[in-house]
């Protein structure tokens, strides 16, 4: 959040599974949309927020699966963990907050009374969360049940049951949408608070999202019966909370739309963009000239001197490209490469996704020229050498 220096002008908060994450599609294509989507036009303003009920750990196995970015801000454990940035900074005040008529071997204690309930994973097991699977029919009767049990032990809790099969027994102070009012008023404190906020759902659990004040709101085509059942019961009349006709990201876009938050069509539904340059930003730049080298590789477009000519026009002509090992080559140098790589990867599994675009201009109005283009490893997936200059 350093690089912000006001208010953000949009924030998005979304759900993973089946929201952010379609595990549906195994290209990731959606997922992949967005990503271009954000880094194109939102990253250098505005601030991602990602809010899972998965723990750190799950989490971050996630990550390892799919072309996520990297978040502002992730909202953990059914909101009961809020850490900033890459390093996944905590929020001890929210940890303090949460504290309040909690006692987590109490909760222990008692659910231990319930045998409909099994528990969740060592992993699923948070200091303010403990977790359980338990079976739909079974539902109704042990929530309200074991609401009084505890009720009478003097703690102050919320049972979240989601996804027709998990249960959840947090502080009554935490869940996702408490964490986001937390956020927000911390955001506004420090001058950051966004312009405009946009939730993101598909289950349960995600209900509390829709009720912060103010917030836009989108339950994703594919949202479960429970959050459906929620929408119509709550908020089909309000207009700032939209059921998408289209899934997981793909609807996420499709709300930024609807709702007139900021541009909604993906770079990756832009073709041939690298010959008709109209957008003048940075970071735009960046996302299509890597569609471009994707789309290359993937001999999916056509191999036309054109296209080298065009990169070598904006590319300056003493600008360097740095590899993320730190080693550096002349622009112009790494452009005549490209030739001898049309196609290599054709009828591959191959995808290119980039991920916290930073940038600085200098003076040149009315166009761009690349001076300076430094790539880093993403974590955890540093290279052996710089054999490899683009990816």
């Amino acid at each position: 959040m350093d690089r912000l220096n006001g208010s953000a002008n949009l924030m998005i908060v979304s759900d993973l599974d089946y929201t952010m994450v379609d595990h549906d599609d195994p290209e990731n294509l959606a997922l992949l949309r967005f990503n271009a989507l954000w880094e194109a036009y939102y990253r250098h303003n505005s601030l991602l927020v990602f809010s899972t009920g998965r723990s750190p750990t799950i989490y971050k196995e996630l990550r390892k699966q799919k072309p996520l970015l990297t978040p502002d801000i992730t909202i953990m454990s059914v909101g009961t963990e809020i850490t900033y940035g890459e390093s996944m900074v905590p929020d001890d005040g929210w940890k303090q907050y949460l504290d309040h008529k909690w006692n987590r071997d109490i909760v222990v204690e008692e659910t231990a009374k319930f045998p409909e309930l099994t528990s969740q994973s060592e992993t699923e097991q948070r200091p303010h969360k403990v977790s359980f699977y338990l079976e739909k029919g079974k539902a109704s009767k042990v929530v309200q049940a074991l609401s009084k049990c505890l009720e009478n032990r003097g703690l102050d809790v919320k049972i979240i049951y989601s996804n027709g099969i998990a249960l959840d027994v947090l502080p009554q102070a935490a869940g996702k949408g408490r964490a986001l009012d937390f956020l927000l008023q911390k955001l506004k404190a420090a001058g950051l608070g966004p312009l405009n906020t946009l939730v993101c759902g598909d289950s349960g659990n995600d209900a509390e999202l829709f009720g912060v004040p103010e917030v836009y709101g989108v339950m994703v085509s594919n949202a479960q019966e429970e959050l459906v059942e929620w929408y119509a019961q709550n908020a089909r009349d309000n207009a700032q909370i939209t059921h998408a006709t289209e899934r997981c990201a793909a609807g996420i876009m499709q709300a930024i739309g609807n709702f007139t938050l900021g541009p909604n069509v993906s770079p990756r539904d832009i073709k041939d963009s690298m010959l008709n340059i109209k957008i003048l930003s940075p970071s735009h730049e960046v996302v299509m000239f890597y569609l471009f080298y994707e789309r290359w590789m993937r001999g999916e477009i056509e191999n036309s001197e054109q296209y080298i000519q065009n990169l070598k026009s904006i590319f300056h002509s003493t600008g360097n490209f740095v590899h993320p090992s730190g080693a550096d080559r002349p622009m112009q140098q790494i452009v005549d490469t490209l030739p001898k790589m049309f196609g290599e990867k054709q009828g591959l599994d191959f995808r290119v996704w980039i991920d916290r675009v930073s940038f600085a201009e200098v003076d040149a109005p009315n166009k761009f020229t690349w001076m300076h283009l430094h790539q880093t490893w993403l974590d955890g997936s540093e290279g052996k050498n710089d054999a490899r200059w683009f990816i």
